[in-house]
């Protein structure tokens, strides 16, 4: 693998959602991500969270198999799981032992709720987490309820990037000389932290703790989506006046006195109506072609099948397609170390006889291993 992270080996356990995203994070930028499946355990080949790894499968609740995966872990420089606290310590795969086994090892642990505190053990998905940080208590319009965000802010942003992170970290801290250590990476934390702009703004008295009523959460007339006369959809975010004056001009506004106090919270919600009723009259190709490639802070709203077509991201190879299937391209890019092409998702169990000989298994106790149904 070519990228900035080529050297690194990682193991990851498998699982679902915010761990392989951090997978696939170190994967794209060049680490070797050897992906430890269970015996039986089937990938998803449209999957782009699972590009670019190996695959071993193994039977994990056996102590065979749990000898193998420290032998794996012994040779490698991080490992990624993403279990409830406490499976692993029961299967023998903690931290204590695998840190004891290869003292420079980054033990990378993501959770939703943390590895302590009340809710440590509870289940739970994106929507609990970051309604537990206050994340999901702004996102909304004024006087409705509370809008999940899909899942990008805690599994993704506050989850999965915030471990790949934490790992990228750590390893550093190794070359440095540190020893190894474990990474307890929780949703709540990661969505509390993506919040800190806000936290600001409201110690300084610029946010209401209410949804749809401040600057960027869609109350000013000036920062917002708008419905066009075809159904589709603009984003304007002209904060700046000049940029404000730009959008007034483009708008027919600029003699209009009601548009002077852009800043006068109290005038918003009449000034939205006359900006919604402005752009409800013409379709959305009348507002690209007056507003792009100018300082308004303009985009139209596209749809997943729409943005890999966009010239803009077309220009840049924002999607890519592997094997395939259309996909975001890995980001960021690098001008003197620059990534691979992903692969596409192996099947579980592909790279078992490589990796397994690598680590001094021969033949013959591959095929030993493989008859008890250890490996597969």
């Amino acid at each position: 693998m070519a990228g900035p992270l080529a050297g690194i080996r990682i193991i990851e356990l498998a699982g679902i959602g915010p761990a392989p995203f951090c997978g696939m994070m170190l994967a794209d930028h060049g680490a070797e991500v050897i992906r430890v499946e269970r015996i039986g355990g089937r990938i998803q080949a449209t999957d782009p969270l699972l590009r670019s790894r190996r695959s071993i499968a193994v039977d994990m609740k056996s102590p065979e198999g749990v000898a193998l995966i420290r032998d794996l872990a012994k040779d490698a420089d991080g490992l990624i799981e993403g279990f409830r606290p406490g499976v692993t310590e029961r299967l023998g795969l903690g931290p204590d032992i695998l840190l004891g086994d290869n003292p420079k090892l980054v033990y990378g642990r993501m959770t939703g709720w943390g590895q302590t505190g009340p809710y440590a053990q509870a289940a739970g998905h994106d929507i609990n987490y970051i309604a537990l940080s206050g994340a999901l208590h702004g996102i909304g319009r004024k006087g409705e309820k509370p809008v999940p965000p899909v899942n990008y802010l805690g599994d993704f942003g506050g989850g999965g990037m915030m471990l790949a992170f934490g790992m990228v970290s750590a390893l550093l801290a190794v070359k440095n000389g540190a020893d190894g250590q474990v990474i307890d990476c929780a949703m709540t934390d990661g969505s509390a932290l993506l919040t800190a702009m806000t936290w600001g703004f409201r110690a300084a008295g610029m946010w209401k703790d209410e949804a749809g009523t401040n600057l960027l959460d869609g109350a000013a007339h000036f920062y917002d989506t708008y419905e066009c006369a075809d159904g589709k959809f603009i984003a304007i975010g002209s904060i700046e006046p000049q940029f404000y004056a730009q959008l007034r001009e483009a708008l027919g506004l600029t003699d209009d006195p009601d548009f002077d106090a852009q800043m006068d919270a109290g005038r918003w919600p009449a000034l939205k109506e006359k900006v919604a009723s402005i752009i409800a009259s013409k379709p959305c190709d009348h507002w690209c072609e007056k507003m792009e490639h100018t300082d308004i802070c303009f985009a139209p709203v596209l749809s997943m099948a729409e943005a890999p077509e966009h010239p803009h991201n077309a220009a840049r190879g924002t999607f890519i397609e592997v094997a395939g299937v259309t996909q975001p391209a890995p980001a960021p890019r690098y001008g003197g170390t620059p990534t691979d092409a992903p692969t596409p998702p192996p099947q579980a169990g592909t790279h078992s006889d490589d990796l397994l000989g690598r680590c001094g298994y021969d033949d013959e106790k591959i095929a030993d291993l493989r008859k008890a149904g250890v490996i597969a």
